[in-house]
C-alpha cells in the first residue's frame, strides 16, 4: 500500500512519494535516521477517513542520494513547500515527526505555508537538541564516514534501537538500517547528520507563537532523544496548544505505540 511509487524531481534530489486514502489530506514527515517506513502502519490507520501522503526527504529512504548533496533543513523546507504545490494542497493537515517538525515548522513561520492543522510528534524544535552520540558523529562525520562497512552496520543498528522504548523486531530493524547500508548509504548517513544544525532552529524559535492553527504536540513519555522537558517547554509557547504524552512509548512512538498515536492523531484531525 505505501511503496513509494511516484517521484518528483528537485535541485536536491528525486523525491520518492505515495498516497493513498480519501478525504481531507493529510501529509506526515519522518525524521532522522529514518524513513516514510516509521509512517506505515499509522498511515494505514488514519486512510480510512484522509488522503494520507508519504514522502522520503532527499538524502533518506528511496529517495535520491548522491556525494556533495543539500540535505539541510533549508534544503528540506524547500523541497517540502514545492512538494505541497506540485500535489495542488492548500491548507493540509501535517503531521511530522522529529526534524520532520523542524521542516514543517520552518515552511510554516519562514515560507508562508499554511495548514489546517499541525501536528508535532517528538519533534526536534527546541534547543537543545541532538543525543551526545548524534553531536559527537556531526562534529566528526568524515571520521566517522571512513568506518569498516560491518562496524558502521552495527553503529547504525544500535544508534536506531536506542530510539524505541520497546524492542524493535530484527526485520523491522533490518528494514529501518537497509538505506544506510553500502557506500552510498553510508556516506549519507553521517552526511545527513553532519548537516544538522541548532541554527535551524534557532532561527525561529522566537515565532512559535505566531502559529494560529489547531497545533498538537504528542511525546513518547520516554523518550531518550528528546527529553519531555522539550515538549512542555514548545506546547508553553505555542497558543492553545494541546500537550499529550503517550505512556510505553520512546521517540519511535510509531513502533512504541502505533494505537495509541493513531487514535489521537485521528481525534485531532477530525476536531
Amino acid at each position: 500500500m505505501w511503496e513509494l511509487v511516484e517521484s518528483f524531481p528537485t535541485r536536491h534530489g528525486v523525491v520518492r512519494w505515495t498516497c493513498a486514502g480519501r478525504g481531507s489530506p493529510v501529509v506526515l514527515l519522518h525524521g532522522t535516521p529514518f524513513s516514510s517506513r516509521v509512517w506505515h502502519d499509522v498511515a494505514t490507520g488514519l486512510a480510512r477517513r484522509h488522503t494520507v501522503y508519504l514522502w522520503d526527504m532527499p538524502g533518506y529512504g528511496r529517495s535520491e542520494m548522491r556525494a556533495g548533496q543539500d540535505v539541510s533543513f533549508v534544503a528540506q523546507q524547500e523541497v517540502f513547500t514545492d512538494l505541497l504545490r506540485e500535489w495542488g494542497l492548500i491548507e493540509p493537515a501535517v503531521v511530522a515527526h522529529d526534524v520532520g517538525g523542524t521542516v514543517a515548522l520552518r515552511a510554516a513561520l519562514l515560507s508562508g505555508v499554511r495548514y489546517a492543522r499541525l501536528a508535532l510528534v517528538d519533534a526536534v524544535s527546541v534547543r537543545p537538541w541532538g543525543s551526545d552520540f548524534f553531536r559527537l558523529v556531526r562534529e566528526n562525520a568524515e571520521v566517522f564516514g571512513q568506518l569498516p562497512g560491518s562496524l558502521h552496520e552495527a553503529l547504525v543498528r544500535r544508534y536506531l534501537v536506542s530510539a524505541a522504548h520497546r524492542v524493535l523486531p530484527a526485520d523491522l530493524l533490518a528494514e529501518l538500517a537497509r538505506p544506510w547500508l553500502g557506500a552510498v548509504g553510508q556516506d549519507a548517513f553521517y552526511r545527513q547528520i553532519a548537516q544538522a544544525d541548532e541554527r535551524f532552529t534557532q532561527e525561529m524559535e522566537d515565532r512559535y507563537p505566531e502559529l494560529d492553527l489547531p497545533v498538537l504536540v504528542a511525546w513518547g513519555a520516554e523518550d531518550a532523544w528528546l527529553p519531555v522537558d522539550r515538549a512542555h517547554t514548545l506546547a508553553g509557547v505555542i497558543p492553545n496548544a494541546r500537550l499529550e504524552m503517550i505512556a510505553q512509548a520512546g521517540h519511535l512512538v510509531q513502533f512504541d505505540a502505533p494505537g495509541a498515536l493513531t487514535a489521537l492523531l485521528d481525534e485531532f484531525l477530525a476536531d
